[in-house]
C-alpha cells in the first residue's frame, strides 16, 4: 500500500458552543463522559493502521496538547513509524502566521506534511464525531487512481445547505461542488474527510496561497478548482454514524442519541475502541433508593440516596447530592448537584456548583428544547432559579449573582455577562 499520512485540524474556535469553548478548542471539549470530541479522529486513525498523524492546533491548544501528549493513549508514541506531532503557528526566522483556512493551514505546515515522501495525504477535521475505517477510503482512492477522494455522506434535504453537496456521476465522479448552497440540488454532502496524491494537494495549495481572492479554504477554493481543471474528483460514500458538534444543540443531542436503545454509535464495540486519556477514578457508587434510567455514568460520579437521573451523561466525580433530579443533561468533571436541587435540559460545564433547592433549566414541550448552559467554575446559589435558554458564563460565583439577580431568579434568555477577573 502507498504509504499515508494523516493531518488532523484541530484549531478550531467553535464559537457556536458558547461557553464549552470559552476555555479550550473545540476539539478538546469532552464528550460521552470520560472522553474528548478529537478522540474519536485520533481512534479512527490508530484502527485503520494509520500512525503517522500530524495534529495541527491554534486556538488555545493548552488543554488539547496536555490532553494528547505523547499519543500514548492511542499507541502514537511513536518515532521510526510516524507518530504523533502536534503543531501550531509560531514566530521564528520564517514566520507563520493564524490560519486564514483549512487549506492555508496545511499550506503553512507543508514542510512536515511532505516530509519522507508519503504518497497520500489524509485530511481530517478533529471535531466530528464517528467511527470509520479510512483504511478503506485509502484502498478506494488508490484502485480509483483518483487525485482526491472526498469522504460524503447523505444528509436531510432541509439540513443540506449547512453543508458542501456534491454532484456526481452513476461512477461517484465528482462533476459539480456547492459550497453550502441556499437552495440545494441534491443530498450528498461532503464530510471533510479527503485523501489527496501528495504531489496534487501540494501543486494546489501553493496556487491557492498566491491567489489574494481566495478564502483558502478546501471546500470553497481547492475542490472547485480541482474538478474546474478536470482533475479525478471522487466520493466515497460512508453510512454510518457522523456528526458535526458544532452548536450546542448538536453537542447535546449526540450525547442523547448514545442512550438509545441499541445506539446508533456503540461505545462498547470492542472491535473499534474509542482510545482516550483516562484519570485514575474511584468506581461509580449509587446510594439507597437513587434511581437511574437509560443514563451514562463515569468513573468517581456519586448518586446519592433517593437522587433521580433520568436519559443523561454524567462525566467523571460528578456528585448528584440526595433527593436531587437530573433529567437530558450533559454534565461535565466534577460538577457538584447539591440535595434537592433539580437540573433539567442543561449542558453544564467542569467544576460547577448548583445549590441545594436551585431549579435550572426547564423540561421543554416541543421538538427542540431550549438548552440551559453553565460555564466552568460557575456556582449557582441556594434556591436560584435559573430558566430555560439561559446561559450562565464562566466563575460566577454566588455573590456576584446575586448581585446581578437579588430574588435568585434570572429571567429566560438573559445572559450573565460576568467572566471573572
Amino acid at each position: 500500500m502507498p504509504t499515508t499520512r494523516a493531518v488532523i485540524l484541530a484549531g478550531g474556535e467553535g464559537t457556536r458552543l458558547g461557553v464549552l469553548t470559552a476555555k479550550r478548542a473545540k476539539p478538546a471539549v469532552p464528550f460521552a463522559g470520560k472522553y474528548r470530541i478529537i478522540d474519536f479522529v485520533l481512534s479512527n486513525c490508530v484502527n485503520s493502521n494509520i500512525f503517522d498523524v500530524l495534529v495541527l492546533t491554534q486556538y488555545r491548544p493548552h488543554s488539547l496538547n496536555e490532553h494528547i501528549g505523547r499519543g500514548r493513549p492511542w499507541d502514537l508514541d511513536r518515532s521510526f513509524s510516524g507518530g504523533i506531532q502536534l503543531l501550531q503557528p509560531y514566530r521564528g526566522r520564517r514566520d507563520t502566521d493564524w490560519y486564514k483556512g483549512t487549506a492555508d493551514a496545511v499550506a503553512q505546515n507543508f514542510n512536515f506534511v511532505r516530509r519522507g515522501a508519503p504518497q497520500n495525504v489524509l485530511i481530517l477535521s478533529g471535531d466530528h464525531i464517528y467511527q470509520m475505517d479510512y483504511d478503506t477510503m485509502i484502498r478506494f482512492h488508490n484502485e480509483q487512481d483518483a487525485d482526491v477522494t472526498i469522504a460524503v455522506i447523505d444528509v436531510p434535504l432541509e439540513e443540506a445547505s449547512r453543508f458542501g453537496i456534491m454532484f456526481t456521476d452513476a461512477n461517484m465522479n465528482v462533476l459539480q461542488f456547492f459550497e453550502k448552497p441556499k437552495d440545494p440540488p441534491g443530498t450528498l454532502a461532503n464530510m471533510g474527510i479527503y485523501v489527496f496524491k501528495t504531489s496534487v494537494l501540494d501543486h494546489y495549495l501553493a496556487e491557492d496561497a498566491a491567489r489574494q481572492d481566495s478564502d483558502h479554504d478546501f471546500g470553497k477554493n481547492i475542490i472547485p478548482n480541482m474538478i474546474a481543471d478536470g482533475l479525478r474528483v471522487v466520493a466515497f460514500p460512508f453510512s454510518g454514524y457522523w456528526v458535526d458538534v458544532g452548536t450546542l444543540y448538536a453537542y447535546w443531542e449526540s450525547h442523547m442519541d448514545l442512550l438509545q436503545n441499541p445506539p446508533p454509535l456503540d461505545l462498547n464495540d470492542r472491535s473499534w475502541v474509542i482510545h482516550t486519556r483516562s484519570e485514575e477514578r474511584p468506581p461509580v457508587k449509587i446510594e439507597r433508593g437513587a434511581q437511574i434510567v437509560d443514563s451514562l455514568i463515569t468513573d468517581g460520579s456519586i448518586i446519592a440516596e433517593g437522587a433521580t437521573v433520568e436519559r443523561s451523561v454524567l462525566s467523571p466525580g460528578v456528585y448528584v447530592g440526595p433527593g436531587a433530579v437530573v433529567r437530558e443533561s450533559v454534565l461535565l468533571t466534577d460538577t457538584y448537584i447539591e440535595a434537592g436541587a433539580v437540573v433539567e435540559q442543561c449542558i453544564i460545564d467542569k467544576i460547577v456548583v448548583v445549590g441545594q433547592n436551585a431549579k435550572v433549566g426547564r423540561m421543554t414541550s416541543g421538538k427542540k428544547p431550549n438548552l440551559t448552559t453553565i460555564g466552568k467554575s460557575a456556582h449557582i446559589p441556594a434556591n436560584a432559579i435559573v430558566g430555560a435558554g439561559v446561559v450562565i458564563a464562566s466563575e460566577v460565583d454566588e455573590e456576584q449573582f446575586l448581585s446581578m439577580y437579588p430574588d435568585g431568579e434570572v429571567p429566560d434568555n438573559v445572559r450573565v455577562a460576568y467572566t471573572g477577573p
